[in-house]
């Protein structure tokens, strides 16, 4: 993963890391609000040889550096907590003490600095007072001889216990902006992570490694697709509209000197949104000027006819079985203009009706009497109904729907297409973010804009036989 391949995946888990930062955070907060301030006391002693005893001055300091890191280790001995909490008179244990009370040297000097914690400041100064002391004591009465009266090592309390009534725990401020940091390095590695395991097709990047053709255009997500499916006034200034204007242009530029007549809609999976893409696209260049024809050729789940409201009993079968002739068997959409061969009724064989000469010299006649012919086709890695189509037509473009259909499964429908002879003018990435990529100039633009057209539901019936 490149730099910008980093910052690609930032901005697609963008909630992720959020979410976790906040989480952290929230979690840091509640901690630190939730916990008892803690208060300190500092309380120092001065340790210092007997010069009476100890006739070497330098000898003396010897001596003393050598036992002061020992006297800080007595400081938490269990039989001077047990005297500091007798002598204290405080409600408390040696055991109480224990995590209480802490000693370090101060670096090259012999000065103790006995710490005491506790969750009142007035207690925190009382156990220091008495630490201290009864350190002195305790000290003394380990380094006097049997033999002599005096200890060759003199402790001095030089400052007594410190009352501080500011808390030096918690520290919120610290916490939430170290909760924060491991927040964010935890959401960043998360999102890398979810973006390694991911194998979706989530940008043109994935679309050209995958299938080793360009994407010709990224539709948007619209929650009202469901209920207006059709975008019927391509001049309109919404995110779908002007998809459906690029991928009309992009088609346009697919080869000048022998465009493609005769053009096959498909995708890996179902669900991908097909249908609604190959509706539209031929709404888009009927109301270029283009005369269009939208041939139904998925025989096994056909929807065109129901999303154009029209009648779906003829069509392609019937044609091809020589029940209807073709003539009769063409409606146009009248709001459009969009003419349409509807699937007619499901054959128990369409993979056979479709590899059929029939069927090759049917769609011959109609790229003759068309600008451009449309064929909504199945899905290409469940059957080979769509890579029989795309032989007959000029070639094939693959609806890929963003974050469910996968890099194998793009790569697999491409190589459907391939093996067979196809030709893969391009992928159309479906149901993208708002803020794909290029596109984002676009959205501005369009949530500015004031929208003018329309769309429809396609549920009503619009549609006449062809005369």
């Amino acid at each position: 993963m490149d730099f910008k391949e980093l910052l690609r995946t930032l901005r697609r888990r963008w909630k992720t890391i959020v979410a976790i930062t906040l989480i952290a955070m929230i979690g840091s907060l509640f901690l630190s609000l939730r916990s008892d301030p803690l208060y300190q006391s500092v309380a120092k002693v001065y340790v210092s040889a007997d010069t009476s005893t100890l006739q070497d001055q330098y000898a003396a300091n010897v001596y003393v550096q050598q036992r002061v890191a020992s006297y800080a280790q007595l400081a938490s001995h269990r039989v001077l907590l047990a005297r500091v909490a007798d002598e204290s008179g405080l409600d408390l244990t040696a055991a109480d003490l224990a995590g209480r009370i802490s000693a370090v040297v101060e670096p090259e000097t012999a000065i103790l600095d006995i710490t005491v914690t506790d969750t009142a400041p007035d207690r925190a100064q009382k156990i220091a007072d008495v630490e201290a002391s009864e350190l002195v004591k305790f000290v003394q009465q380990l380094e006097t001889p049997s033999t002599s009266e005096h200890s060759p090592i003199l402790l001095t309390v030089t400052d007594p216990g410190t009352y501080n009534p500011n808390a030096v725990s918690p520290e919120t401020f610290l916490n939430l902006m170290i909760a924060t940091l491991i927040g964010l390095t935890l959401g960043v590695g998360l999102a890398i992570a979810k973006e390694l395991l991911d194998q979706t097709v989530k940008s043109a990047t994935d679309v050209e490694k995958a299938a080793n053709v360009p994407l010709m255009a990224a539709i948007g997500y619209d929650p009202s697709v469901e209920k207006s499916p059709l975008v019927l006034d391509i001049s309109s200034f919404s995110p779908r509209a002007e998809a459906f204007r690029l991928l009309r242009t992009n088609l346009q530029f697919l080869d000048l000197d022998h465009p493609p007549r005769a053009i096959v809609i498909t995708s890996s999976i179902s669900g991908e949104g097909k249908t609604t893409a190959s509706t539209n696209l031929a709404l888009a260049l009927a109301q270029a000027g283009r005369r269009v024809l939208l041939v139904d050729g998925d025989l096994r789940r056909p929807r065109v006819a129901q999303l154009m409201g029209m009648d779906g009993s003829i069509g392609l079968t019937t044609v091809l079985v020589g029940r209807t002739k073709l003539e009769e068997s063409i409606q146009r959409h009248k709001e459009s203009g969009v003419h349409v061969l509807a699937s007619g009724p499901t054959p128990p064989n369409p993979s056979e009706i479709l590899q059929a000469n029939a069927t090759h010299d049917l769609l011959a006649r109609l790229r003759d009497a068309y600008d451009i012919v449309i064929i909504d086709a199945p899905p290409l890695l469940p059957v080979a109904d769509a890579a029989l189509l795309a032989t007959a037509a000029d070639g094939a473009i693959i609806i890929t729907r963003h974050g469910k259909t996968t890099r194998d499964q793009l790569e697999g429908a491409a190589h459907r297409l391939a093996a067979v002879g196809a030709r893969t003018f391009g992928v159309v990435l479906n149901m993208a973010p708002k803020r794909f990529g290029e596109m984002n100039y676009y959205y501005y633009y369009a949530e500015e804009a004031e929208p003018s057209g329309k769309s429809g539901s396609g549920k009503r019936s619009s549609g006449s036989r062809k005369a």
